[in-house]
């Protein structure tokens, strides 16, 4: 198991459960070095002064923040540490609910939360607070610090553990109406593309299972990387048009039908 990002307590009223914080995923992308295609020196970023042309020191920058009439304010590192959030080591749950009630929008990045020590005490709470919240299905709400940013967390029970996952905020996320989803009666899907529709989910409904999805990208790219080890050449490939849009509906949910049921 690796290092822990975080330790300290879950805390619930006057309950504290002993915990390390593990992220549940793993990074498997694929990372390129920056080279001068001529010379395939690395490449490195500095910080310049537009206004002096001279290389600046990490200490000398300040940051500024443009107001809506054009002033800029200027902060110091000491003056953001004033708004900084005070450092704590308990996750706070602040209440309980049911997890349907929560948008998986919402949901951000997904973390293991560990019980730590061997004594009883501490691995009989954790066992506790994850039975009760398995059996019961709710979900908790609380905050905490990691690093330098406060955030607002989702506590589950996720098999035999419990699992966090960082939560955006509620104003991070855009009304659907601003993401132009449409509303106006015109575009009201008549009730047989509305059947239609219906039996095309049932017909490519199955039990989920996650690894028989694969990332094709990074596969792809992996050839890729072997192609030009070996000395071939790439070419770029033409770019593909966009799909155009379903002249008939209802012809193309019944299209779809029978090739789902198809053996082939």
């Amino acid at each position: 198991m690796p290092r822990a990002l975080w330790s300290g307590s879950l805390s619930f009223g006057l309950v504290n459960v002993p915990v390390e914080l593990h992220s549940a995923v793993r990074d498997r992308q694929l990372h390129f070095h920056q080279l001068h295609d001529r010379t395939l020196a690395p490449i490195e970023v500095h910080r310049f002064c537009t206004k002096e042309d001279v290389e600046v020191e990490l200490e000398e920058i300040a940051h500024g923040y443009e107001l809506e009439d054009g002033r800029q304010v200027v902060l110091s590192d000491d003056e953001l540490a004033a708004a900084a959030p005070r450092r704590t080591k308990t996750i706070d749950i602040e209440q309980f609910a049911e997890l349907a009630e929560v948008d998986p929008i919402l949901f951000d990045h997904p973390y293991v939360l560990l019980p730590t020590g061997e004594s009883d005490g501490p691995l009989r709470a954790y066992r506790l607070l994850h039975e009760v919240m398995g059996d019961s299905g709710k979900v908790a709400i609380g905050r905490f610090v990691l690093r330098s940013k406060e955030y607002l967390t989702a506590i589950r029970a996720d098999g035999p553990v419990l699992s966090l996952s960082t939560m955006r905020f509620h104003d991070e996320v855009r009304p659907g109406t601003i993401a132009g989803a449409p509303t106006g009666r015109a575009h009201k899907p008549a009730r047989r593309e509305l059947d239609g529709a219906v039996r095309l989910i049932d017909s490519m409904a199955r039990e989920f299972d996650p690894g028989r999805y694969k990332d094709r990208h990074r596969e792809r790219l992996r050839k890729l990387i072997r192609r030009k080890a070996d000395g071939e050449r790439i070419e770029r490939p033409k770019r593909q048009r966009s799909p155009a849009a379903t002249p008939d509906l209802m012809a193309a949910l019944e299209a779809s039908i029978a090739d789902v049921k198809s053996p082939a």
